[in-house]
């Protein structure tokens, strides 16, 4: 502490920035969570109505 002036903040800087960084890094693992989440959400709800489609051609065409 002899070496550093007493109102040295330079640790307190430090730990600052490497608090934002972690939030950065948090925000943007959540928003790629996310976004892959809705991707795979898209794409189930895609299949369900190919699949209803599909049935309701299959019932359709036997019955004719």
């Amino acid at each position: 502490m002899a070496d550093r002036g007493w109102y040295d903040d330079s640790d307190y800087h430090e730990a600052v920035r490497r608090a934002e960084r972690a939030t950065r890094f948090g925000w943007s693992a959540i928003a790629w969570t996310t976004g892959v989440l809705g991707c795979v959400l898209v794409t189930v709800a895609a299949l369900c109505v190919v699949a209803v489609v599909a049935c309701l051609f299959l019932v359709m065409s036997s019955l004719y």
